[in-house]
């Protein structure tokens, strides 16, 4: 019987020394190549639909590999707090993320935003206009969600 318990022990300090430190994502994690603005969404029930949208790059500058690297976007307008619109990334797999590397481009559209019959310029010069932000989080493995950055979103048309 102690012998078995000394085994566990053993198991689980081997276990515990190969996953090693926990990376804080808000050091270890680069946002980079960042540009957003407003996505024309197209024409939806008879009106132009105008939606914030982000474009970006994780860069890994920690020294380990991030597994099964996530993100979510959250979008809100500047003149709130509640959600406006968000969505789930799924950025690698259990490969992850290596030290020194870069993940490929994500480009990611709010569900929400706004409609109007207005041109897509005329929408976005309006003085009703409100301005959005977007909030990006983090998480690998079984870690929680960290924040990594926060962006405005200019009053850029985006049609590409």
């Amino acid at each position: 019987m102690m012998r078995a318990s000394l085994w566990l022990v053993f198991l689980a300090a081997l276990a515990t020394a190969s996953c090693g430190p926990t990376v804080d994502l808000a050091k270890g994690l680069q946002v980079v190549d960042v540009s957003t603005g407003w996505w024309d969404a197209g024409v939806v029930n008879g009106q132009n639909k105008l939606v914030p949208s982000v474009t970006f790059k994780f860069k890994n500058v920690s020294e380990q590999t991030l597994p099964v690297l996530q993100a979510n976007v959250v979008f809100r307008r500047v003149t709130e707090d509640k959600e406006w619109g968000s969505s789930f990334v799924k950025i690698t797999g259990t490969e992850g993320l290596a030290p020194g590397a870069t993940s490929e481009s994500q480009t990611v559209k709010s569900q929400l935003g706004y409609t109007g019959s207005e041109s897509r310029q005329q929408m976005l010069d309006n003085a009703q206009f409100v301005d959005a932000k977007i909030e990006l989080f983090a998480k690998y493995g079984n870690i929680q969600w960290e924040k990594v950055g926060e962006y405005p979103v200019p009053r850029t048309l985006i049609t590409k």
